[in-house]
């Protein structure tokens, strides 16, 4: 096996190009991002900006805010890099896509991103709600209200059923969804976002939207504008609390694959969702080159989207990648030169589960700055870091969700077994995670 890998990677690099690349974020997903890219014989040197505990042990951290253009303009030119990739939603919805695109000393260096128009799709709800209308994508019946019209938005809820979706339209770092479960609530909640600015002005303007019944999952999909390729599907658990009980969060685990995504499933994504999506960005001229994250609900077996976003999701990178067999740096490559239609995805059959381990408190308030232990002592899983500091060669904790633990298995069950074991070798004052993901699935 050693002297085939041997083999493999003197033919990738004596007829592929040999990349410097740098990725820009600082979370669970750029670590998973890093620990995939440099298993690519592609990549030459991995810069990330600005990085975390994690993303050290597979490439250089450099102190750069990822929505500080210039000073990233400045690094790529240092350090000669043939790539960008960006991680979180900052860079894409302010515009970085762009700012390379327009700026003729660095617009020969492809970003795996989409353009700043297009990456609406997650920075606004309403741009998204009438892009998916427009060309004919699945979706819940919605309306959108802002200072202007609030008085309707009152009536509106009126001639709702309950529960009531309400979404602030820019983005709220994941706070910005509301679900009432009265037409009081909702009206006070509405008030409260417009007219009180409840998500300051990522508020201003509010969706209100019909409530779905159904199960979610998330598909994820690369293109380079024009063809694209399907990755592996997931699906995440937001609630703090075992059984899907307490407040939101950013996300507590994930698995993948979705046992009831099933060819039938994924041939109605696909023809309904994907192909729609992507065709809508060709007839709309909207360029995008990059990760679109569907979030979908299915609803008595018909799939209805709830939501883009653009880019990979965080904790749900954390397994795609580790299911996904092809050479990543080789297909964001493709990405960058419209190439992509020539290149194949493998996923290991294996299924993959993540297990979130957060701080006490969390997502309310929690305590940083606490000792991390024993992570040395896990062999059977792969262990992301998403909130992590490193200090004078020890591990502290650094922020809500700390560590992402992803194991592979025969089955969901074996995977997620496979974690918890891991986590309990884990250590640190206030640990807390959730034993229980894929529960509805055994």
């Amino acid at each position: 096996m050693a002297e085939k890998t041997l083999l493999f990677n003197t033919f990738v690099r004596q007829n592929y190009h040999i990349m410097n690349v740098l990725l820009l974020g600082s979370g669970g997903r750029e670590h998973a991002f890093a620990w995939k890219m440099e298993q690519s014989p592609l990549c030459e040197k991995l810069y990330i900006a600005p990085g975390n505990a994690g993303t050290a042990q597979h490439g250089e951290n450099v102190a750069i805010s990822a929505t500080d253009f210039e000073a990233v303009e400045t690094f790529v030119k240092e350090k000669a890099i043939d790539l960008v990739i960006v991680g979180p939603e900052d860079p894409l919805v302010k515009g970085i896509f762009d700012f390379f695109k327009n700026n003729p000393t660095i617009s020969h260096i492809p970003v795996i991103g989409p353009s700043k128009v297009a990456a609406q799709l997650e920075g606004s709800k309403s741009f998204a709600k009438e892009f998916m209308e427009r060309n004919h994508i699945p979706t819940a019946a919605y309306k959108e209200f802002n200072a202007t019209n609030l008085a309707e938005g009152f009536t509106y809820i009126d001639q709702q059923n309950v529960p009531i979706v309400l979404k602030a339209d820019g983005l709220a770092a994941g706070k910005g969804v509301l679900i009432c479960a009265t037409k009081e609530e909702a009206k006070a909640e509405l008030k409260a976002m417009i007219a009180d600015a409840k998500f300051g002005a990522a508020s201003a303007k509010v969706v209100i939207e019909e409530f779905l019944k159904g199960i979610e999952f998330s598909i994820f999909v690369l293109t380079d504008g024009n063809s694209y390729k399907i990755l592996p599907n997931a699906k995440d658990y937001k609630r703090i609390g075992e059984g899907d009980n307490g407040l939101n969060t950013g996300g507590m685990g994930c698995i993948s694959p979705v046992p009831f995504v099933d060819e039938v499933m994924m041939k109605k994504v696909e023809e309904r969702i994907i192909i729609p999506t992507i065709e809508g960005f060709k007839k709309e001229g909207i360029v995008y080159h990059g990760f679109v994250y569907i979030g979908l609900m299915n609803v008595g077996g018909e799939p209805m989207v709830i939501e883009y976003n653009c880019r990979m999701g965080d904790p749900e990178t954390e397994i795609v990648f580790p299911r996904l067999e092809s050479d990543l740096v080789q297909l964001l490559a493709a990405v960058g030169r419209g190439e992509l239609k020539n290149e194949t995805i493998r996923i290991s059959p294996k299924a993959a589960a993540t297990v979130i381990v957060a701080s006490g408190g969390y997502p309310e308030d929690y305590e940083k700055g606490k000792l991390i232990s024993g992570i040395e002592k896990v062999t059977n899983s792969i262990v992301f870091h998403a909130g992590t500091k490193l200090t004078d060669g020890q591990l502290f904790t650094n922020g809500g969700r700390v560590l992402a633990v992803t194991s592979m298995g025969d089955d969901i069950q074996a995977a997620v077994a496979t974690s918890n074991t891991s986590i309990a070798q884990i250590h640190f004052e206030g640990k807390y995670f959730r034993q229980d993901i894929g529960y509805e699935f055994k």
